[in-house]
């Protein structure tokens, strides 16, 4: 369950609507706010002065998941028959090669339907998802050729506070190398090419794993998804697991960019397997064995995201921390600014 007590009014202006390239700024120059995971202590800050937060030979840990076009449309089709000319389909997770968990914003949607995307590709409909929402879908083709056709045909997922539909080269961080989430692993938007080589410069390590991030939001606002309904797909290679190893054993931090990279590593550190999929929920009771510190984007009110947030700070501290970004009038969501937690 999200964190009821960190329900919170969010002023719609502070609904980051647009990129901050267009806004005028560099995306590493978004605000930061630093908050003391000890004392609660809030600063406020740049994203691109990250290097004067960390110490040589601190680990910091990236997702590099890249984001694909998770939204298509179709006609929908029952028995030859064309039920709609258009229905809207938000891929949710891939289960295999050719068949995928997705959203169909349609009502009753049946076993067996067929959703024709292009005269190259269709989809049916496989199986019902017990307890969700979400439909299996099998598409007409697998693999790299799914692929194509789905960034041919696609679009970035968009919710209500997006105003415009901005091209996925917005949804994507710069160092995004592997396709799969059908959500952008936002909190590492931030960081540019430029930020990283000064981190490096600086004496900090930098190091990636993949978790391809599912569907947040199935628009339905009586079911209540939490991160255990929404296993992820992760993978982390062993000699990045030994590199973090052998820098807690140095007495240096690991900080990871996002809640998907904090997932992954504390995964690993309960079930000690390097490659699969986690539905790990991540609350106050959870000792975090890996990571030390994070880099995170602010969560909307009682996202399940602030949850995992509590396992590094007080509550108290968290929601004194977000009153003070609200004041400071902080912008919110994958296009807005940035918080360290160490």
């Amino acid at each position: 369950m999200a964190v009821q007590s960190l329900d919170f009014h969010l002023p719609v202006e502070l609904n980051a609507s647009h990129p901050p390239e267009k806004r005028g700024l560099r995306r590493d120059h978004v605000r930061m706010m630093v908050l003391d995971r000890t004392t609660g202590e809030v600063r406020h800050d740049r994203f691109n002065h990250l290097p004067n937060y960390l110490q040589s030979g601190d680990l910091v840990i990236l997702n590099n998941s890249r984001t694909i076009p998770a939204v298509l449309k179709g006609t929908w089709i029952r028995n030859s028959t064309e039920l709609a000319a258009q229905i809207e389909v938000r891929l949710a997770r891939r289960r295999t090669e050719d068949t995928w968990d997705a959203l169909l914003i349609a009502n009753s949607v049946n076993i067996g339907d067929n959703i024709q995307f292009s005269s190259e590709l269709s989809a049916t409909v496989v199986a019902n998802k017990e307890h969700s929402p979400l439909k299996t879908i099998q598409f007409s083709k697998k693999g790299t050729d799914l692929f194509h056709d789905i960034y041919f045909l696609g679009e970035p997922i968009r919710y209500e506070y997006i105003n415009e539909p901005w091209a996925l080269d917005c949804y994507q961080t710069v160092f995004g190398s592997h396709p799969g989430s059908v959500e952008m692993p936002s909190a590492g938007r931030a960081f540019s090419w430029e930020l990283l080589f000064a981190l490096m410069q600086g004496g900090v390590q930098i190091d990636y794993i993949q978790l391809h991030t599912g569907l947040s939001y199935l628009l339905d606002d009586e079911y209540e998804s939490t991160p255990e309904d929404q296993p992820e797909e992760y993978y982390i290679s062993e000699r990045t697991m030994q590199r973090i190893l052998e820098t807690k054993a140095s007495g240096k931090r690991i900080v990871a960019v996002g809640t998907t990279v904090v997932r992954a590593l504390e995964t690993v550190a309960h079930n000690n397997v390097l490659s699969g999929t986690t539905n790990l929920y991540i609350n106050h009771h959870t000792p975090l064995k890996i990571v030390d510190g994070m880099i995170t984007g602010l969560h909307e009110p009682k996202a399940s995201h602030l949850e995992m947030l509590t396992a590094f700070v007080s509550e108290q501290h968290l929601r004194c921390a977000y009153n003070e970004a609200i004041t400071s009038r902080y912008l919110w969501h994958e296009f807005g600014d940035m918080n360290l937690i160490i």
